[in-house]
């Protein structure tokens, strides 16, 4: 089964890329297994001159691999160039800081030396999405690679050209051979490589049956999973917050990032009933200033779906909640002939029933849900199977802070945009995933964390 490349814009083929062969498979890894054994007893400072070139590769390349991302998924060009940015970022932060946040832990213990100590796993296979085909590679690969770990990429069959590019840049960099390999494989050659011996543990970015389905076959073989997968997250918006900040933060965070595509995105906009009008009517409008188009051009703000498939989700989701009572404030169509254009849609009357308030809607769609107090808002918060991150508008900090304790998620936000950085742990509770990536956390996550004790 070939794996193909197609533009989301004008809907043609770029490239089609044939999948590895059984054969092609066993000598990565292979390749990867004997590359650990060397990697994993080079130095923190040997690792992080080669991560620190790595930034500078990227920073030196982001206009080419963005519009790779561009071109395969959509992702406007000043998006795409600001993803491989934070992965530079992550870099240096991992080059700079994953010798202090694995060394040796002393013990206060009555015997003559105790003290832990964190050890590589092995091979980690790492299988990600398109809607962030660098960021989300590159915040496991610079903590993964910094531990002693090595790298297997399976990524989205959609973004190859981006999958190759993220390889050639290890190369490019000096990285020995077999440090981080890019798998060409389908879903259905998965499984296989999960179950080899050689691979260790698995991480995975995607969607709550993709998570399901890696976790089942991971956990028959007792191997480590860290699980990334969608959300449904609520902003929520006080009587007393400032309307204005809190509509223009609201489009922002719905759709800066690949038209909604994202699953830290705000989805479900839970807000007072004596601000609603003013809110959902500015909303509307920063909505409706948005440019929608080609993602190449600089002053788009909303590019096409990453494919048909999507786009047909959307649409079906607007029209069904549509049917069950949701009021259209703006958008609500397909934009254009050509390409996986959907027009920037707020839906407001939105209700538990509704596609718009059970289901994550994984496009340019925000859904407006009333509530009358601080109690119905938490509830209305926390009616959801998943639990990624979370937003609160006021002007009351203490009452958000005590709010934010009620949320399920793993991640609550006041008075600003949900957003993932190297420094902080992210993840999620429920079915938005377990384990944490980033921070001290998520370089944690793949190592053998070993108890050494001298009597």
């Amino acid at each position: 089964m070939p794996l193909r490349s197609v533009n989301p814009t004008s809907g043609e083929l770029i490239r089609e890329y044939s999948e590895l062969t059984p054969t092609e498979i066993q000598e990565k890894l292979a390749q990867a297994q004997s590359t650990f054994e060397s990697w994993k007893n080079t130095s923190f400072q040997e690792r992080g001159v080669l991560m620190q070139k790595m930034a500078e590769y990227l920073r030196a390349h982001k206009n080419e691999m963005g519009s790779l991302a561009t071109a395969e998924m959509g992702k406007t060009i000043k998006a795409a160039e600001a993803e491989i940015e934070k992965c530079a970022i992550t870099c240096e932060y991992y080059a700079k800081n994953a010798e202090v946040f694995l060394s040796h832990e002393v013990l206060s213990l009555p015997v003559k030396e105790s003290f832990v100590t964190f050890e590589p796993f092995g091979v980690v296979l790492a299988v990600m999405p398109w809607n962030f085909p660098y960021w989300q590679v590159y915040r496991f690969a610079a903590p993964a690679l910094m531990a002693g770990n090595v790298g297997l990429l399976k990524h989205a069959s959609n973004v190859p050209q981006c999958a190759e590019a993220i390889e050639a840049a290890f190369v490019a960099c000096g990285f020995p051979k077999g440090v981080f390999q890019n798998l060409l494989i389908t879903s259905p050659q998965v499984e296989a490589v999960i179950r080899d011996v050689r691979v260790k543990a698995v991480t995975l970015t995607g969607s709550e049956h993709a998570g399901s389905m890696v976790a089942k076959v991971a956990g028959e073989e007792l191997k480590k999973t860290v699980l990334e997968l969608g959300g449904s997250d609520p902003f929520i918006v006080l009587a007393d917050a400032s309307i204005e900040d809190a509509a223009k933060t609201a489009a922002t965070v719905r759709l800066q990032y690949n038209a909604g595509q994202s699953c830290i995105a705000a989805k479900r906009f839970i807000v007072h009933e004596n601000v609603a009008e003013e809110f959902t009517k500015r909303f509307a409008e920063h909505f409706s200033a948005l440019k929608v188009g080609d993602p190449a051009d600089p002053a788009t703000d909303v590019g096409p779906l990453a494919n048909a498939r999507g786009l047909a989700d959307i649409e079906s989701q607007v029209n069904r909640s549509v049917a069950l009572g949701a009021r259209i404030v703006v958008g609500g169509k397909r934009v254009g002939e050509q390409g996986s254009f959907y027009a920037p849609t707020v839906l407001a009357d939105v209700k538990k029933g509704m596609p718009a308030y059970d289901e994550e809607t994984f496009g340019p769609v925000a859904a407006v849900i009333t509530v009358k107090s601080d109690e119905e808002a938490i509830e209305v918060a926390n009616d959801t199977i998943y639990g990624l991150a979370s937003t609160i508008f006021s002007k009351d900090i203490e009452r958000a802070k005590k709010l934010a304790s009620q949320i399920d998620a793993g991640a609550v936000f006041i008075n600003c945009p949900v957003k993932s950085d190297p420094a902080m742990p992210f993840g999620g509770i429920k079915k938005s995933g377990y384990g944490r990536e980033l921070s001290h956390y998520g370089i944690k996550e793949f190592v053998n964390v070993k108890t050494v004790m001298v009597g």
